[in-house]
């Protein structure tokens, strides 16, 4: 792998040379705009962007950054055309003990070779045959979901991911260990936002410790099994695969890249789900729609084929998907000295772009706080203004791997759900959520499922 690596000693701690860039170091000495940052990110991204505009120096979670604000922004940083943009420095400081060289841990050619082993569990021949899988998991999910009084959809529509995630790549039934799974993905999560990184009893980080451990033995205890015979999953062929000189890849490294890949896997697409669910249940004319493109089928089991001719269910989709993107903010370090809308960037600077905030830009939008689906449609496609001001899965080379695989299961899910049944919220409700690390309702997603 020909890419330099010495950039990597570079500090952990990025640059704060950055007096000359519009902006302010938060309301707090030290810590910055951390709370906020954490309590309410599209507040505060919204309030500096009016004050500051598209580029603009913030500090949080103990690090001096650099915001850029837009599609020119994003454009930039994700196109990377000079390789000067690390994601693993950058996300190192918060992920590297809790999802330690996961995909987007990797950079510029190692990050290639690993992208293209991975790259074929989602490939078309073998989302199709998910479906064998998927479609029971998701009709047993449905059916299994409280009816005609009011449940918590996050938890529940998160334990159904990772179960269906597990069969899928792993060829392993969750069973009893579910709840320990997901409860380790939980706290590993909340831990990556842990500015108090000591393991006291207690903490936050403490806790994301003791989650990542639980999902290394879960792993471990099949990476063995799946050596000694050969199967059609692909945690099987990952165990298998062999790097370019001809080596079979590390218990480590398939350790880590299967926990990313579950991660990735149930926790974006369950964010997904939440939102669409929210959106759908306060726009009752959306949920109708859907369902008569749900019932123009005549089938109670989509194929792959099927799934093509749901045009509304993709609009409204992506439209969930532009006023919840599940990773409002992406954050990448400088690896060499650049220039970005007239001001220096040094070396070893922390850069974020924003898609949360992009796609609430009204020069870009028609009102971007309204849900509107046809935005997408064909006639008027406001996404294709600029190829870089609809980011839901970032962009460039480190965009989403999954993403195909993502809207599959967003509408078997959906299919097996509006059919036959209305969902509701209560009048007035409002859906309470944190943006970072990953968009989730905080209040547990409260809906109501009724069969027509």
């Amino acid at each position: 792998m020909s890419q330099p690596t010495d950039y990597l000693d570079l500090p952990r701690e990025s640059c704060k040379d950055l007096e000359h860039i519009p902006g302010d170091n938060g309301k707090w000495p030290v810590l910055g705009d951390t709370f906020e940052f954490l309590r309410d990110y599209h507040t505060l991204a919204q309030r500096k962007f009016e004050r500051y505009g598209p580029i603009f120096r913030n500090s949080a979670l103990l690090q001096r950054n650099v915001s850029l604000i837009g599609p020119e922004g994003n454009e930039f940083v994700l196109k990377d055309e000079h390789k000067i943009f690390s994601s693993k420095m950058a996300w190192d400081p918060i992920l590297d003990r809790l999802f330690p060289d996961g995909l987007m841990l990797r950079d510029f050619d190692e990050h290639r070779f690993h992208r293209k082993i991975l790259q074929a569990a989602f490939k078309k021949d073998s989302i199709q045959g998910y479906l064998n899988v998927m479609n029971p998991k998701l009709t047993q999910g449905v059916e299994s979901f409280p009816k005609g009084k009011t449940f918590g959809f996050k938890d529940s529509i998160k334990v159904l991911l990772l179960d269906t995630a597990a069969q899928v790549f792993m060829g392993v039934e969750m069973g009893k260990e579910a709840d320990a799974i997901n409860t380790g993905f939980l706290h590993a999560m909340e831990a990556s936002m842990a500015w108090f990184k000591v393991p006291l009893p207690g903490t936050k980080w403490r806790r994301g410790l003791q989650g990542r451990k639980v999902l290394e033995n879960f792993i471990h205890k099949t990476i063995d099994q799946k050596r000694a015979t050969e199967s059609h999953d692909f945690f099987s062929q990952f165990c298998h695969a062999k790097d370019e000189d001809g080596n079979l890849l590390s218990d480590q490294a398939v350790r880590d890249h299967i926990i990313f890949l579950l991660f990735a896997a149930h926790d974006t697409t369950t964010s997904t789900l939440c939102s669409m669910i929210y959106l759908l249940a306060k726009n009752q004319d959306w949920q109708d729609k859907l369902r008569a493109e749900f019932n123009a089928t005549g089938k109670d089991v989509l194929s792959y084929d099927d799934l093509q001719s749901l045009e509304l269910t993709a609009l409204a989709m992506k439209e969930s998907l532009r006023m919840y993107p599940p990773v409002p903010a992406i954050p990448r370090r400088c690896i060499a000295d650049t220039e970005i809308m007239g001001y220096r960037i040094p070396k070893n600077t922390g850069v974020g772009i924003s898609p949360l905030m992009t796609h609430y830009l009204e020069e870009w939008w028609t009102e971007p706080y309204t849900f509107d689906p046809m935005r997408f449609s064909k006639e008027r496609s406001e996404h294709k203004r600029h190829f870089y001001q609809y980011i839901p899965f970032g962009g460039g080379h480190h965009k989403c791997i999954g993403l195909n695989f993502a809207e599959v299961q967003v509408k078997l899910f959906l299919f097996q759900l509006l059919k036959g049944h209305r969902i509701s919220v209560e009048e007035g409700y409002t859906m309470q959520y944190n943006s970072v690390p990953i968009q989730f309702p905080t209040d547990g997603l409260p809906i109501r499922i009724d069969a027509l």
